[in-house]
């Protein structure tokens, strides 16, 4: 019995239906900005990885917040298995008491990052020929730019009622920002539906780049004017890219691969009380998501993906999560050969549900 489930957008899903899948039609994978839940995606992302799949044809762009960037980063290294397990080891191994600060924590995240990313192996990783990278993060306006905790909660308040009333008036607290490696930005960032500046990855912005990306907005320090970006402090790119915010099919049969950790689909990080709240509609049609089932969530340690409340629940026992974390990615490490019987065997054809927005509010 599968552990996943696999729903496909209106475009893909007849092509899926009738055989037609293929991986040389990915022409995006998308990891989205969803804390220490990214440890369900470790055994999917390993099987990808290891199989060598994506890009076969053509490069394959890798993009993501947070801690998908986080993610994706591993990918484009040279040794990229090797530097994937060490993020896993050394992001479960992470601890906090009450005395850490914005700082601090900010630190131990900077510290995750030179866990798996040899400075030394930077210009390789940034020529991979497989793989392109787009790493989003937010450049904070007004208030939201403040590091004095009150002002900052003032202005992310702002944010959440004024992008609840309009999803367009996010813009005036946050300036999306997307930074990229290969010959040119993104097809998704020169279409007309994208809002934001793009800045070419190097050796000098590559771990400010991610570690801008995965600045929880309140509980992390902001990172102030990353090299060839625009000046200003970047916070969590969660906040403009949650989930899923962009179109990234440039033809109707490429594919944009999702694995997640659940159903629901989530524009940016203020929209997650919104229930209404849906990506665009032309972001879904070409997507094929992935997540695993309700039987296979029961299953895990208290009974749910890891998240980041357990550094709290967990504070005075940092061993106890640390073990249902390890217990996490050892359930989830079958996941991506299941995906992959699905493919070889031509069951997906028969697995794949139709995506639509009903299904996941």
């Amino acid at each position: 019995m599968n552990d996943i489930r696999v729903k496909a957008g209106s475009a893909i899903y007849e092509i899926i239906r009738d055989g037609g899948f293929s991986f040389d039609q990915v022409t995006t994978y998308v990891a989205p900005a969803v804390g220490p839940r990214w440890l369900i995606a470790t055994g999917f992302d390993l099987t990808l990885m290891k199989e060598g799949i994506l890009g076969a044809q053509s490069p394959v762009l890798l993009t993501g917040s947070s801690a998908g960037a986080l993610r994706f980063a591993a990918w484009i290294q040279p040794e990229y298995e090797k530097s994937y397990r060490a993020l896993m080891e050394s992001y479960i191994s992470m601890t906090f008491d009450r005395r850490d600060d914005p700082d601090s924590i900010q630190d131990a995240v900077f510290k995750v990052i030179n866990s798996y990313i040899e400075n030394d192996a930077l210009p390789f990783a940034l020529k991979n020929k497989k793989y392109r990278i787009a790493v989003t993060a937010a450049r904070a306006k007004h208030l939201a730019a403040s590091e004095t905790t009150w002002l900052q909660s003032l202005g992310l308040g702002l944010a959440f009622v004024c992008n609840a009333m309009d999803r367009t008036m996010l813009d005036r607290f946050f300036e999306r920002v997307v930074f990229y490696n290969g010959p040119r930005p993104p097809l998704f960032c020169l279409n007309g539906a994208f809002s934001g500046k793009t800045v070419l990855l190097n050796e000098a912005n590559f771990k400010y780049a991610l570690l801008a990306s995965s600045s929880v907005p309140l509980f992390m320090a902001g990172v102030w004017d990353v090299f060839g970006a625009p000046v200003g402090v970047y916070r969590d790119g969660g906040l403009v890219d949650y989930h899923l915010n962009q179109v990234y099919a440039a033809k109707e049969n490429h594919i944009t691969l999702l694995f997640h950790h659940q159903e629901r689909l989530i524009p940016t990080w203020l929209d997650r009380k919104l229930k209404s709240r849906m990506p665009p509609d032309s972001g879904l049609s070409n997507l094929l998501l992935i997540y695993p089932n309700e039987d296979f969530i029961a299953k895990l340690p208290d009974g749910k993906v890891p998240d980041r409340e357990d550094f709290v629940s967990y504070m005075e026992d940092p061993k106890a999560r640390i073990r249902n974390w390890r217990m996490a990615v050892e359930a989830a490490a079958p996941l991506g050969d299941q995906f992959m019987e699905l493919v070889s065997s031509g069951r997906i054809r028969h697995a794949v549900e139709k995506l639509d927005n009903e299904s996941r509010a």
